[in-house]
């Protein structure tokens, strides 16, 4: 029996395949509704690996044509489950048509957020220069958690292009909504840890002239930083991270301007708790 929670073994997957190749036959028999109705109950679950591997796994059928106008009801289905499985459809038919995929994604972001977020990321990693333009479209929507969207699997070109990364947060840093906000203060952790060259000058820029709420948002990526210095070995703390991370909090804490020298002796507190 599958398991309603929990990555697939592959007892597991060969009982999908089973299952998946009793509707592929259904279908050879054109028993449309009987093949329907099964897996739409299939792609109930609230596991989403089985959702993924059904989803995924229809492309396999021989034709499609008789595939495409079940997934077309199922993107739609009142429930949750239903709708993620046919996604998965859609973005492995896709995965090679990537402007085709992100108008979907742009239909489906409200109604299936998490498997929308994992489609967003590993188009990060197969096509970063499309998604850097796209993106710029998503951070300036009228929808709140289009432009939280917009961040997310930015991560993946954290290393190769943090100068993209930073201008990108310049445009949302004072972005009102907390689900923003939260993507923010993930990616500025992410990308500071691998290129604190490039990223620290820009946190200094947006702190000279910050309001409260900007200082805020700052403030919960920086103490993140400082706290993963202080947690790391003494055999670590060589680190081109660790020591770029020590100097410009120093430097902060000195600083001309009143809220680069708060934030930096707020932080320098807490990298000098521990020895």
């Amino acid at each position: 029996m599958l398991s309603k929670i929990g990555r697939l073994d592959s007892e597991s997957r060969n009982e999908l395949k089973e299952i998946l190749d009793s509707i592929y036959k259904l279908l050879d028999e054109n028993k449309k509704m009987k093949a329907e109705k099964k897996l739409v109950e299939l792609s109930k679950t609230p596991n989403y690996f089985i959702r993924e591997f059904t989803g995924k796994y229809l492309i396999n059928y021989k034709d499609q044509r008789k595939i495409v106008p079940i997934v077309k009801k199922m993107i739609s289905h009142k429930i949750y489950g239903v709708r993620a499985t046919a996604l998965f459809y859609y973005y492995m038919r896709y995965r090679e048509d990537p402007e085709v995929m992100i108008k979907i994604l742009e239909k489906s972001f409200e109604k299936i957020p998490w498997e929308v977020e994992s489609i967003i990321n590993e188009m990060w990693k197969r096509y970063p220069e499309l998604m850097k333009e796209r993106m710029k479209k998503w951070i300036v929507s009228d929808n709140s958690q289009q432009r939280a969207l917009a961040f997310h699997g930015m991560e993946n070109i954290a290393h190769s292009d943090p100068n993209y990364i930073m201008h990108f947060i310049s445009t949302a840093i004072d972005d009102k909504t907390m689900e923003v906000q939260k993507k923010i203060t993930h990616i500025l952790t992410q990308v500071a840890r691998a290129n604190p060259i490039i990223v620290f000058p820009y946190i200094r820029e947006w702190l000279s002239d910050a309001d409260e709420k900007r200082i805020k948002t700052i403030w919960v990526s920086m103490k993140k930083l400082a706290n993963i210095i202080i947690q790391r070995n003494h055999r670590e703390r060589s680190g081109e991270f660790v020591l770029l991370t020590q100097q410009t909090i120093n430097d902060w804490a000195n600083d001309e301007n009143e809220n680069v020298a708060k934030m930096g002796k707020k932080l320098s507190y807490i990298i000098n708790r521990y020895p």
